[in-house]
């Protein structure tokens, strides 16, 4: 009975998938392409199907077999399920080697003078000169002003808080760190997937980090705090100047009303403008302190060996970088996969071919 199963397990998923591909894969009379890749997707999806009577069939006999051989056969689904979404050799073969950042790993010539990754990669050192005095003023006047408004709603806060509103704050800290995390996990990959530099304002000045970062990892260790996290501030001011501005004009019952959610406005502010940071303290291998090894290990902030999951070339998944909380869930239900098919089949547009020519750009 034990060779049954599995055998039936087999023959009922392979006629399923072969029946669905074969029907879907092929473009039909008046059916567009779209439509295909949409249907294919909608294959792909983790969705609970009505069960049909093989299905019920497999399923009586799973549970016929002994408890021994049902607990195998569940352990089994669950490793597949629970498998790292990139392995060891993954990491080591196809991402940089940040926790050497002397290069003294590379041995041969070509490693050498025309490294794959690394300050010394040309294509590096060109997104590097093209940092101008323009966007590091930018930077500073966006830093500078963010940091006001923070001290000026954080006094605000204080003077209109109330003991009965502790467990409501305490929720919006929560919905505040997954609002960040998913929000930089978005930003992250729109940055990362589409776009190039020579765009107009947005490429020499947003998209140039992202392209640098990836075939440098480790630049972002050598920025001090103002290049770190200047864009990430910058996000923050118009939501919290308008706290600002409901907490001077609003009377006491009306901001009662609305304290819980500025709360929740205020903490996503500080995450969004910490991730940066964040993101820098899980690329620094040495001479980080106590506090945030303890906060990566706990997995409270993004940890360095999580991360380096997304720098596993090509770069295509893993891109919460403030907790990164949701990338294991968000790539158990292809987020990202399945949104990049979407734009590549109306745009036309190749996902990540901007990413791909800088990290060409070897010698």
């Amino acid at each position: 009975m034990g060779r049954q199963v599995p055998a039936a397990l087999a023959r009922a998923r392979n006629s399923r998938v072969a029946r669905g591909v074969c029907e879907q894969a092929s473009v039909g009379p008046g059916q567009s392409k779209c439509e295909v890749v949409f249907r294919l997707i909608l294959m792909a999806l983790p969705l609970s199907l009505a069960q049909c009577s093989k299905h019920r069939d497999i399923a009586a006999a799973v549970t016929s077999l002994p408890s021994t051989e049902q607990f195998e056969y569940g352990t089994s689904v669950a490793t597949n399920f629970l498998a790292p979404v990139k392995t060891e050799r993954d990491i080591l073969e196809n991402s940089m080697l940040e926790d050497d950042p002397n290069e003294n790993s590379a041995v041969t010539s070509e490693q050498k003078y025309h490294p794959r990754w690394g300050p010394r990669h040309k294509g590096a050192q060109e997104l590097a000169n093209l940092y101008s005095t323009g966007k590091r003023t930018q930077e500073c006047i966006c830093v500078g002003i963010c940091i006001t408004l923070m001290a000026v709603n954080l006094l605000f806060i204080f003077v209109h808080f109330r003991f009965e509103n502790l467990s409501a704050i305490m929720m919006a800290a929560f919905c505040g760190i997954i609002t960040a995390d998913f929000g930089s996990g978005l930003v992250h990959w729109g940055a990362d997937t589409w776009g190039s530099v020579e765009l107009p304002v947005l490429g020499k000045n947003f998209l140039r980090p992202f392209r640098e970062h990836h075939i440098d990892p480790t630049s972002i260790t050598r920025h001090d705090f103002i290049e770190t996290n200047g864009d990430n501030f910058m996000l923050t001011i118009p939501f919290l100047g308008r706290m600002t501005w409901d907490f001077l004009i609003m009377n006491e019952d009306d901001v009662q009303k609305k304290f819980t959610w500025n709360c929740y406005v205020f903490l996503l502010a500080i995450f969004v403008a910490m991730t940066n940071q964040i993101h820098k303290w899980s690329h620094t291998y040495f001479g980080l302190p106590n506090w945030v090894v303890f906060l990566q290990e706990h997995h409270i902030i993004l940890p360095r060996r999580h991360h380096r999951i997304h720098h596993v070339a090509p770069h295509e998944t893993y891109f919460c970088i403030t907790t990164g909380w949701l990338n294991w869930p968000l790539e158990k239900v292809r987020f990202w996969s399945i949104l990049e098919m979407l734009i590549e089949c109306v745009t036309g547009c190749k996902p990540r071919a901007d990413d791909l020519k800088w990290a060409q750009k070897r010698t």
